[in-house]
């Protein structure tokens, strides 16, 4: 008998009956991204080696290491950094004696857009959503006793990148790590700041360079540096779905790689300094499928489409962060299970790095108890629970190959639009990825006040409550000893040194050269992050996205 008249004889005889006296919750199921869940899934044809292959092979469906966990753990990072460099780096090293295994850096707003701590426009934001970093004094006390060739750091920064990495690089130099040992990551990618975030200094053309120039130089010089995060992650956190978050990403990608191209480089060159950055939500099942989607798409895309001959070249490799968008600040401690059904599903995903937040983010800046409990929710997942014991443990379920082939298939059909469009960059000139990205946002939020989506603890089974959390607090005495530490900083320096420096970049910026090599000269003379981001802005102006944006 075949299977499928065993369903309809199982669903006339067995399920109609029991639905006819105790019927289901609702008529159909969706995931978020309004992908039809079946009532059960059921053995489908599939070509194995097409569509998932082995681990560490080509489509990298399942997994881009041959041995995953069982061989190392995923880099458990704790996304960190408030107030001054040293209050930080208390932080940084109380979170490696906690068995965190790679760091990862919270930058202030003003840092963020490239103004120093003492400049008006960073009045009483100094150290606020991050730690405050003006100049390579604040970098090395970042850092202070944390060698830089034993830990990996990640660095989420954008529009001012380049300057970052190149503080970065100049640290290492003063404890006598060279370059080419250090391993780490730089957000750099400035196409989802027009679309989701917003921290942009520059119009699109000069911030593409200065992304491919730190493509040509970690390639020459930084060799396991992790040269862009492309992230789907903010794209996300706007409201976007798992679809939509994986072909915005995707879209973004295709646009660095096409850029890298124009410029000179050859595609294995690059390629496999690129990694990636995506949320982890609450639907366990469609998350774990978007990973696994995403993975066998980029293969497709870098071996298809840029002709790249490196099977390094199509590995997706990826940082998660759980959902913070997802943390609600009534009942708090719910989101300690929110965080650790988020975490799961990206290790059954086959992250290559994790961060967890903390359960009071919806409220402020975390704690170091709440900061230990996430660490805790990685550690319990990799040592207690079993799930990375074997290589991509789910795949071959119905309904998570289900969900991998409906992800793929939905968001492909995305970057064939954008692709007609002209590519990511049209589509944001357009507003057509924000315009998405709002339509999704606003049906989730129509389902939530409708109870269609039920979020426990803010509008179903809530409770009154007096919040008995300890919250941390940032010194506004901070933002003075930041100007201060400023002014003393330029009252020691060699002016005249400075001032070739800033005209040599306006000349440079000007031209064509790569920046890298400058950019570290000057912050190696005290220039600091406001002043080599006022020359670039004096050269190439500022964004202004679209009055209708």
């Amino acid at each position: 008998m075949s299977l499928e008249s065993e369903r309809k004889r199982w669903e006339e005889e067995v399920l109609k009956p029991l639905i006819a006296k105790y019927p289901e919750r609702q008529p159909e199921f969706f995931t978020p991204s309004q992908i039809p869940l079946p009532r059960l899934g059921l053995p489908f044809k599939c070509d194995y080696l097409k569509e998932l292959g082995f681990p560490g092979e080509y489509p990298f469906t399942r997994g881009v290491q041959p041995t995953m966990y069982r061989g190392r753990f995923w880099t458990m990072r704790q996304y960190a950094g408030y107030a001054t460099a040293e209050e930080s780096n208390r932080r940084y090293r109380y979170l490696l004696q906690q068995g965190q295994t790679g760091l990862s850096v919270a930058f202030d707003l003003p840092t963020q857009i490239g103004y120093d701590a003492d400049d008006p426009i960073a009045s009483g934001e100094v150290g606020k959503v991050g730690v405050s970093i003006s100049s390579l004094r604040d970098m090395e006390i970042l850092f202070h006793e944390i060698p830089l060739d034993k830990v990996s750091t990640s660095m989420t920064i954008n529009a001012p990148a380049a300057i970052l990495l190149a503080m970065y690089i100049a640290v290492a130099r003063r404890q006598g790590v060279e370059e080419k040992w250090l391993r780490g990551t730089i957000q750099n990618d400035i196409l989802k700041e027009y679309v989701a975030r917003g921290t942009y200094i520059f119009p699109p053309g000069p911030s593409m360079r200065l992304i491919t120039d730190v493509f040509q130089y970690c390639g020459r010089n930084v060799p396991r540096w992790n040269t862009i995060s492309i992230s789907g992650y903010h794209i996300r956190e706007a409201g976007s779905t798992a679809v939509q978050e994986v072909a915005f990403t995707l879209a973004d990608a295709i646009a660095y790689v096409q850029a890298a191209l124009q410029s000179g480089l050859e595609v294995d060159r690059f390629a496999d300094q690129l990694s990636f950055f995506f949320a982890a939500h609450n639907n366990f099942l469609e998350e774990i499928a978007k990973f696994r989607a995403a993975r066998r798409m980029w293969a497709r895309i870098m071996r298809e489409r840029f002709h790249a001959q490196d099977p390094k070249s199509w590995m997706l490799r990826f940082h998660t962060q759980t959902g913070g968008s997802t943390l609600t600040a009534q009942q708090p401690e719910n989101n300690i299970v929110r965080v650790a059904i988020q975490a799961l599903a990206a290790v059954l995903g086959g992250t290559q790095s994790l961060h967890t937040n903390s359960m009071d983010e919806a409220l402020w800046l975390p704690t170091e108890k709440s900061v230990r409990v996430a660490l805790r929710t990685q550690q319990i997942i990799a040592y207690e629970s079993g799930v990375a014991d074997t290589i991509d443990p789910l795949a071959g379920s119905y309904i998570i190959e289900y969900l991998t082939n409906e992800i793929e298939e939905r968001a492909c059909e995305y970057i064939k639009k954008i692709d007609a469009m002209g590519g990511a960059l049209a589509a944001i000139e357009s507003g057509y990825i924000q315009n998405e990205i709002q339509e999704a946002a606003y049906r989730y939020q129509k389902a939530v006040e409708n109870k269609e989506q039920i979020v426990v603890g803010v509008n179903a089974f809530q409770v009154e409550e007096k919040l008995e959390l300890e919250a941390l607090q940032v010194d506004p005495a901070i933002e003075r000893q930041q100007r201060q530490r400023l002014a003393e900083l330029r009252a020691s320096r060699d002016s005249t040194r400075v001032g070739e420096l800033l005209a040599r970049l306006e000349t440079a910026a000007k031209g064509s050269e790569n920046l890298m090599p400058l950019f570290i000269t000057m912050v190696e003379n005290d220039v600091t992050l406001g002043e080599i981001c006022g020359v670039l802005r004096k050269v190439w102006g500022e964004y202004i996205p679209p009055a209708w944006i």
